[in-house]
């Protein structure tokens, strides 16, 4: 089957990634302190992107499909942008609004603060190229629900917070879950966007992949024992997806 030659493209390399990286000094490698800095600072940086992401995504997505204004294409095409934006295109347009000398630069300056090169633009980057595919899931996950079941809760008397929280929410959790999915999935493995606009420091922007893209060219082994722990872990994440979507109705 022609099919076949596809799916053998997707497994292959894969699975020869896994059999090189997994050998006896696996521990040794994953163990080092550079390797560690780096899973740290993925972790830390993956979760702040996921609670922004949660905590402003959602209203955003929720009233993007709650609500009929002329402008709405224009506002769903910019949320959606930086999903098929080149992540190089997305870095430099970091760079030139919140860098040094970009366009909110000397306003930060001001405040006597410095986003490039830090932690904090690791998460902005993460957040910028992740968070689409959140408010997307929840856009059609909010979508999905009748409308008249909202007339009704607000006929029985319930506010736009009754009505979020206890009966939009809840309806939509298999959608926001995936966006969870998606976003973390994608924070995890971000690099262009990053390394253009935080750079790639040990312990203060190196996340995982790039510190597997410092390691190709000083530790091979390192670099394969880092690409296991992203490949299982994003396999795990995926595994749920394809979980959760199995068990919606």
């Amino acid at each position: 089957m022609p099919g076949l030659l596809l799916a053998i493209l997707f497994t292959l390399p894969l699975l020869v990634t896994v059999f090189a990286g997994v050998t006896s000094d696996f521990i040794t490698f994953i163990t080092e302190p550079s390797a560690v800095a780096a899973l740290k600072l993925s972790a830390v940086t993956t979760l702040c992107t996921l609670i922004i992401t949660l905590v402003l995504g959602t209203p955003l997505a929720y009233y993007i499909s709650t609500h009929q204004f002329k402008a709405r294409w224009l506002v769903e095409t910019v949320v959606d942008l930086p999903i098929v934006l080149p992540p190089a295109v997305a870095g430099l347009a970091l760079l030139m609004t919140f860098g040094r000398r970009g366009a909110l630069g000397p306003f930060f300056a001001q405040l006597g603060l410095s986003l490039p090169f830090t932690t904090a633009a690791v998460v902005i980057a993460q957040v910028f190229v992740s968070a689409p595919f959140f408010v997307r899931a929840a856009r059609i996950g909010f979508s999905s629900i009748d409308a008249h079941l909202a007339e009704c809760a607000i006929s029985e008397g319930a506010n736009a917070w009754q009505l979020f929280a206890q009966i939009m929410l809840p309806l939509a959790r298999r959608s926001l879950i995936t966006g969870i999915i998606l976003t973390g999935t994608r924070a995890l493995g971000e690099f262009g966007a990053t390394i253009l606009f935080a750079g790639n420091l040990e312990g203060v922007s190196q996340t995982v992949p790039l510190a597997i893209y410092i390691g190709i060219e000083r530790n091979s082994s390192s670099a394969l024992a880092l690409a296991v722990v992203l490949i299982a872990l994003s396999g795990l994440l995926m595994a749920g997806l394809r979980r959760l979507e199995g068990h919606s109705p």
